[in-house]
């Protein structure tokens, strides 16, 4: 078929075809790379649907609650308005890890909620509690059942668990003693 054309025509012909195979095959790469963004953007919206609205929020209490100095090895259910504290596994090298739990309530489930853990060490020099570890977080709806694994080295002493929540009074743990 191409016998009666120049050298030069036949080069130009099938760079021309090859070119345009090449175009064909970004084409095709190009759609399916356009479906598959397509295809994340509509997930990610319908991942993102107004959820129903809550329950009313339940009025919290705040009083604290007494934790043992020898903890249970097993965990107690949160409770709101009460933090417990529960001892965890222990490094040989006096490394204390405690897990303190709670339940947040959101008063405005439409609002976020900020709020800090603190643990707090008894100083007998000056009766006073100092801070020892800080851990910020927050949450968005009706309640958060909120969690944090403290941990102590060698550092033995008297501690509390304290859970301060955006514009409520904080709630404490009773002391417990770390020693090793």
């Amino acid at each position: 078929m191409l016998t009666g054309l120049s050298k030069a025509t036949r080069s130009s012909r099938t760079a021309l075809a090859t070119g345009a195979a090449s175009a064909v095959k970004f084409l095709v790469a190009a759609l399916a790379f356009a479906a598959a963004y397509a295809g994340l953007t509509a997930y990610g919206a319908a991942s993102s649907a107004p959820l129903p609205a809550p329950a009313p929020a339940r009025a919290v209490t705040l009083p604290a609650r007494t934790v043992p100095a020898t903890v249970p090895a097993t965990v107690p259910a949160a409770v709101p308005g009460e933090v417990t504290v529960t001892a965890l596994d222990s490094a040989p090298d006096c490394l204390k890890t405690f897990l303190a739990r709670t339940v947040i309530v959101n008063p405005d489930p439409d609002e976020a909620v900020s709020y800090r853990w603190r643990l707090a060490r008894w100083n007998p020099g000056t009766n006073t509690w100092g801070t020892y570890l800080v851990h910020y977080s927050g949450f968005a709806g009706a309640e958060e059942s909120a969690a944090w694994d403290p941990a102590v080295s060698d550092n033995p002493g008297w501690y509390r668990v304290e859970l301060k929540a955006e514009g409520r009074e904080a709630i404490r743990s009773d002391r417990f003693q770390v020693s090793c």
